[in-house]
């Protein structure tokens, strides 16, 4: 704990720990935990408990009365309220007014909590359970039951549905002639605070309960929390329950105190509830929250601006003086914005006099810095029309502060609104003389800028050439640049969004300086392909890699479209690399590419050492695959009821089967012209070379045959077919009629009669 303050873990840890101790001993552990997480309910709840384990009951009346208001949670005011009962159980009338005064007090504050089921439960029961010796006593203690029940039912709780039967069977108890009137006028409203109901609970189903309070890290889970509750604020803020703005506006404060909880730590949090309360015409309120907020956040100097600008606003100027001074401390450790923001506050609020005083108090300080002369003197220039004093006051900031870029542009800036050319030159020569060069980058351009601004020609150029020599020295322009270029005439003749030259010139003239400045460098090209870059070794002895003039484009035929239909698993090999097996098994490892889910391609080739030879035969054998690669146990399906003739047999078969008549293949048996019709769905592309009837060479054969074989798709069950086919050629035999060929092996088909 003492490493790391809010260590969530560490904080578990000592709270079970103190479970099992004395309460002697837990109570400090018990106190460190609560200053660290001031408002974790589980926390106090243990605590609490511990006290009243002990019947301790003074200690547990102070633990109460400092974490009720603070810590909103149902399990904690039950247990408040299980002290209560308890400590007046024996005090006769007097204890079950304080008990009922205790209830009241409960409902009020979290009795609109969307877990406040069982508080209105036993609120209803205990109001049931008081004695009523007369009948007026009878009736006021029917008439409380009832308004009871009637604020519980359009209430969204989780026991919503309870508490309306419940309220039924009341009211049928006492009169169901008053009953029928009473819940018909209520009916709605409990339909309304049930729809309420399943809308919130989609909100708060995602809130973390035990999560404590710690300052914001980044997380995820940190974030998400943040998210759940600020759409959950912005729900109870619609009213959609269309309640009165009283009790609608108690629900949104119930919420962001619930939210302030577990985002104790979150300043925007802290300012949207600041900001709700100040739209909502409650200021008072907003006080107070400021004042909380800046307890929880004590350094939080954004939260303490908004505070000083919220009193500054309605006319409470001294509390916000004090609030600046709380800022500023004793002066020695305050920032120089703090200072520059009290300037400007004495300057609206007591007048120049009182901003002058505090700035000749200050200007001496350590913190204060050129930031604060310039902001100074240009309030004496823009407000009190004084550009004197802003000139004295420059003057005696460029004594301490002449090292500082900032401050001459800030300098050279006002005496450009005074048209005081003579004493910008003046400014920047003397600048210039004293900076180094490695600092001098910004204040060269600003000078350049001017010149090209105000200046001649020939003043326009000397001064870039003063430039491009000072900046060579610090490697900011190469020694090429020394020469004039088109940029420098681009620099000149360009004004605001206006440009000589078109945006593809700018970018080529951009280009060429980027080259100009490395071209006296020693380059070296690297292995990329294509020259897709080149390595600029320095003298420090760093090698950098600078972009190739030449620009490698991706090779676009390697690219696969994508399938989201496709189901990638373990054993799927890329189809981007599929392509690239190669001819022989033994060179399957060189190319091969890791399985989906595998361990890489030594996963791969350990697959290839362990499987069959035919296997890695047929593997090294596949053809390129263009496109989603095939589903694995349909190709496999094929396979088995496929009896796949072998790449001799094929070419043969095809050989021997081809004829040239009239594009069509007919065997010696053939003795009708007339030609099979195809298998209605299915096509059958036919080369030039068929369509003539000429005779391809073998080799080309081979290619042909294959990819017509692999490339049409499988229509219909080959087994059938051939089944067909069987019983097509004893039919022939008979009656004189013979069909030939098969659309799956790629040859036509004819039949005689």
């Amino acid at each position: 704990m003492e490493d790391n303050k809010y260590n969530v873990e560490a904080a578990e840890i000592l709270a079970n720990e103190a479970l099992h101790l004395p309460i002697a001993e837990a109570v400090p552990i018990y106190e460190q935990l609560l200053t660290t997480y001031p408002t974790a309910a589980k926390f106090w709840k243990q605590y609490v408990e511990a006290q009243m384990a002990v019947n301790n009951d003074d200690a547990t009346k102070q633990i109460f009365s400092r974490c009720l208001l603070n810590c909103l949670q149902v399990p904690l005011w039950r247990c408040y309220i299980c002290f209560i009962r308890k400590v007046n159980d024996k005090k006769g009338a007097e204890g079950l007014e304080e008990t009922r005064k205790a209830f009241e007090f409960m409902i009020n504050y979290v009795g609109v909590d969307i877990a406040s089921g069982p508080l209105w439960m036993d609120y209803i029961t205990f109001l049931k359970s008081l004695p009523a010796q007369t009948s007026q006593e009878e009736t006021q203690r029917m008439t409380a039951v009832r308004k009871a029940y009637q604020k519980a039912v359009v209430t969204p709780t989780h026991h919503i549905e309870q508490l309306w039967k419940a309220y039924e069977n009341f009211e049928n108890s006492v009169s169901r002639a008053l009953a029928k009137g009473l819940l018909s006028e209520y009916q709605p409203k409990f339909n309304s605070a049930r729809a309420v109901y399943r809308e919130k609970k989609k909100y708060v189903d995602g809130i973390d309960w035990n999560m404590l309070a710690v300052p914001p890290t980044g997380s995820y889970k940190e974030e998400h929390q943040w998210m759940v509750w600020r759409r959950f604020l912005a729900f109870e803020k619609g009213n959609p329950q269309r309640i009165d703005n009283v009790s609608s506006n108690k629900r949104i404060v119930f919420t962001y105190e619930q939210c302030l909880m577990y985002l104790y730590h979150y300043p925007d949090i802290w300012y949207d509830y600041i900001t709700w309360h100040a739209k909502s015409g409650s200021v008072d309120s907003a006080i107070k929250v400021f004042q909380r907020a800046l307890k929880a956040l004590p350094d939080s100097e954004m939260l303490k601006y908004a505070y000083a600008e919220l009193e500054e606003s309605r006319g409470a100027i001294q509390s916000a003086k004090r609030i600046y001074e709380s800022i500023c401390g004793d002066g020695v450790n305050a920032t120089a914005l703090a200072h520059i923001q009290f300037i400007r506050f004495l300057r609206r609020t007591e007048g120049v006099e009182a901003a002058r005083k505090y700035f000749v108090d200050i200007r001496k300080s350590p913190n204060c810095t050129y930031q604060v002369y310039v902001a100074y003197a240009m309030m004496a220039f823009c407000l009190d029309k004084d550009d004197k004093i802003a000139h004295n006051v420059f003057e005696a900031g460029l004594k301490q502060f002449m090292h500082e870029p900032g401050y001459i542009l800030e300098y050279a800036d006002f005496l450009s609104r005074l048209n005081d050319e003579r004493n910008i030159r003046a400014l920047f020569e003397r600048a210039l003389s004293t900076l180094p060069p490695e600092e001098s980058v910004e204040v060269w351009k600003q000078f350049t800028q001017f010149e090209q601004k105000y200046g001649d020609l020939a003043s326009m150029l000397k001064v870039e050439q003063r430039r491009k020599e000072a900046l060579s020295r610090t490697g900011e322009e190469g020694v090429p640049a020394l020469e004039g270029s088109l940029q420098d005439v681009v620099s000149r003749y360009s004004f605001m969004d206006l440009w000589p030259c078109s945006s593809k010139d700018l970018d080529h003239l951009a280009w060429q300086e980027w080259l100009a400045k490395n071209m006296s460098k020693k380059v070296e090209m690297s292995g990329l392909p294509n020259g897709a870059g080149f390595t600029d070794k320095g003298s420090s002895g760093l090698t950098t890699s600078y972009p190739s003039l030449k620009m490698a484009h991706p090779d676009i035929t390697q690219m696969v479209i994508y399938d989201p239909g496709q189901k990638s698993g373990p054993g799927v090999v890329s189809s981007a690399m599929a392509s690239g097996l190669p001819a022989a098994s033994n060179n399957l490892s060189v190319a091969a590419v890791p399985l989906v889910g595998a361990g890489g391609t030594n996963a791969f080739d350990g697959i290839l050492k362990a499987a069959p030879p035919a296997l890695v035969a047929f593997i090294a054998n596949l053809p390129a695959v263009e496109g989603p690669v095939p589903d694995a146990d349909f190709v496999l399906s094929i396979c088995l009821q496929s009896n796949i003739p072998t790449s001799h047999s094929v070419n043969s078969a095809s050989s021997s089967a081809q004829l040239p008549v009239g594009g069509a293949a007919v065997s010696e048996h053939s003795g009708s012209n007339k030609s099979n019709p195809v298998p209605s769905g299915s096509s059958v592309r036919m080369t030039r070379d068929q369509q003539s009837g000429k005779r391809k060479p073998v080799d080309r054969q081979d290619d042909d045959d294959t990819a017509t074989v692999q490339s049409l798709p499988l229509l219909k069950d080959v087994f059938k077919i051939r089944q067909m086919q069987k019983a097509r050629a004893g039919a022939a035999s008979q009656t004189g009629s013979t069909s030939y060929g098969s659309v799956f092996s790629g040859e036509h088909s004819t039949s005689t009669t």
